[in-house]
């Protein structure tokens, strides 16, 4: 048995020194080195070319090389009777915590603005909140989410969560799903760390951004496909938002005619905020291969009816 890596960027090096140097006993495999595609029983992959499962009759682990998993579903050749797993890492939250709180804090302390003055060689003090006297809304509060959470707190922002279930987290108020509108009004900078399901597909729209204190800001940097481009636009020409900071696009890169782009009240970065690492996720992919082939219960498993 083998274990496939299939990736949109072919970039398997690291992917491949980093398993063995895990269990050296695996077989690593690309498309381009499998001899027999029958012999690849588990595949690890990162938005991998549409089709591609349907070349692997043998597969029962399908796992994303990230924490997100809706480039497996959106594969209309993902079998259905495989078992789906996800990564969960410890670096991944630390990295998500401080560009958040990054974010977060650039904003209350008008860093943006001071950028834009400095081009423009003007000297203007602006007025800026506290931490403490700011809420901020995390919409999806799982895993990362709670991280998030547990730093911003720390640092002095007031902090909710929005998830289907109630979570406990010391010193953060958690809101259930028929709760939104409630937890949306009190949002004054919102950050979405939805999975991308049908369910949360285009959540963040024209009655969502309504639904928020008049010049909330907002961070996104769950996925694209969450943000209606032309809704936020409207918000923010109409000063409903005071700004966004955007991580993730629908199409990426970002295109260059894009209207994002000439928005000088968004930020833009290349969906980095947290990004998997070979050598830190490693291990846990190849314990889930020797739980594979021992026939024992795989950790960080996908519900494929909830979407994550």
């Amino acid at each position: 048995m083998a274990l496939l890596l299939i990736r949109n960027n072919k970039d398997y090096q690291p992917w491949i020194d980093a398993l063995k140097e895990a269990d050296s006993s695996i077989e690593v495999v690309t498309p381009e080195t499998i001899k027999d595609p029958a012999d690849a029983a588990m595949a690890i992959t990162w938005k991998a070319p549409k089709g591609s499962y349907a070349n692997y009759p043998n597969l029962k682990v399908i796992g994303s090389m990230g924490a997100g998993v809706d480039h497996l579903f959106e594969d209309p050749s993902l079998p259905k009777d495989v078992i789906l797993t996800r990564i969960v890492d410890e670096k991944l939250a630390s990295d998500m915590q401080e560009f958040v709180s990054a974010l977060c804090l650039n904003h209350i302390r008008n860093l943006k603005t001071y950028t834009k003055l400095q081009k423009e060689g003007t000297w203007q003090p602006t007025d800026y909140k506290r931490a403490k006297d700011v809420t901020v809304g995390i919409l999806g509060f799982g895993t990362l989410g709670q991280a998030v959470g547990k730093m911003l707190k720390n640092i002095g922002f007031k902090v909710m969560g929005w998830s289907h279930s109630k979570k406990e987290v010391t010193g953060i108020t958690s809101y259930m799903q028929n709760e939104l509108d409630a937890f949306l009004s009190k949002a004054e900078i919102l950050v979405c760390l939805l999975p991308l399901t049908e369910e949360t597909q285009g959540i963040l729209n024209t009655e969502l951004f309504y639904k928020l204190p008049k010049g909330a800001y907002l961070i996104n940097v769950a996925r694209g496909g969450h943000l209606v481009d032309e809704d936020l636009i409207e918000a923010l020409n109409t000063n409903q938002l005071s700004g966004a900071a955007l991580d993730v696009f629908r199409t990426e890169p970002l295109p260059e005619d894009h209207p994002f782009w000439n928005q000088e009240d968004v930020i833009i970065t290349p969906h980095i905020a947290s990004m998997s690492n070979a050598a830190s996720v490693s291990a846990q992919v190849a314990e889930n291969y020797q739980r594979m082939q021992n026939g024992e219960e795989l950790k960080n498993q996908v519900k494929a009816d909830r979407g994550y």
